[in-house]
């Protein structure tokens, strides 16, 4: 082959009409396929909140019912009327409040976790950044029930509140936060049936039953109290919104926010897994006689 002369050049084979009609096809189905399962997510969250609207409304219609009966057999019989009509004039005003608060909109819990994932890797992103160590305790706090500190070094001095969020008195440096636990417990207490107590064995009950029954932010919760004083542990089960470990996580720091605002005392934070349940939350603070 001479230097004037070249190889000839191999051009790439065109896409047939039939190939680009195939893969043609094949995004279409895609689309739909994706379309398809998006209707269907969409569908399943309309039948979720229907079905929690239907609960409430047939336990609001239930006392309704039971009131109006009630009230029926207090006309008709002489003895015990005013019972009756008590009892009747109950179940009326319940199932009227219960319809009157039914939600008409329902969150998913994996909506809530990712929210609370975020949040908890900022705030570790944070104290590791700034050499924080590795000790959680909540404050009580005037402006909110709790306030969540993270020290820069295990032998810490409390800080002044108004110091926040960024903390650079000596021997207290660290973060000064909102706790994310703070507003659940202030939600906690304006709707609880009886006040909350500082008496630490009943405090753990009352805690356990608002992180099951009130929020439904975990299946059980188990509880148990130092005798000599200054630990509540309590053991989680069926967390909904996932690891509890994570730095101030709804469910935990709910716990401490609440130990800490009832007793009026710092209370320190600790996350293990535990053999007997998913998680062990203990909460310690410092006893008269430390």
């Amino acid at each position: 082959m001479t230097a004037n002369e070249s190889e000839p050049i191999e051009m790439p084979a065109e896409k047939t009409d039939d190939e680009s009609a195939e893969r043609d096809d094949e995004t279409l189905e895609l689309a739909a396929q994706v379309e398809l399962l998006e209707e269907e997510n969409r569908r399943l969250r309309t039948e979720y909140a229907r079905a929690k609207q239907s609960k409430y409304r047939r336990t609001a219609y239930g006392l309704l019912a039971l009131g109006g009966v009630t009230m029926l057999f207090g006309a008709l019989v002489a003895d015990g009327r005013e019972v009756l009509f008590a009892l009747g004039g109950t179940g009326l005003f319940g199932g009227v409040l219960t319809l009157y608060l039914t939600p008409t909109r329902f969150v998913a819990a994996a909506v809530t976790e990712r929210v609370s994932t975020a949040l908890s890797t900022n705030y570790r992103a944070l104290a590791e950044e700034l050499g924080l160590a590795e000790q959680v305790v909540y404050l009580p706090s005037e402006r909110r029930s709790a306030q969540l500190y993270l020290p820069q070094s295990p032998d810490y001095d409390l800080p002044e509140l108004d110091d926040g969020p960024v903390v650079t008195a000596a021997g207290s440096r660290g973060l000064l936060l909102e706790a994310t636990g703070a507003l659940l417990f202030e939600e906690f207490e304006q709707s609880a049936s009886e006040s909350v107590t500082a008496r630490p064995g009943t405090l753990a009950t009352q805690l356990a039953e608002g992180v099951v029954e009130q929020f439904e932010l975990a299946d059980a919760v188990d509880t148990d109290r130092d005798p000599g004083g200054g630990r509540l542990t309590f053991r989680v089960s069926g967390s909904a919104l996932g690891a509890v470990d994570r730095l101030d996580h709804p469910l935990t720091s709910f716990l401490a926010a609440g130990c800490a605002t009832a007793l009026d005392r710092p209370v320190t934070l600790d996350v293990t897994e535990d053999n007997r349940a998913d998680w062990l939350v203990t909460l310690r603070w410092e006893t008269e006689s430390d």
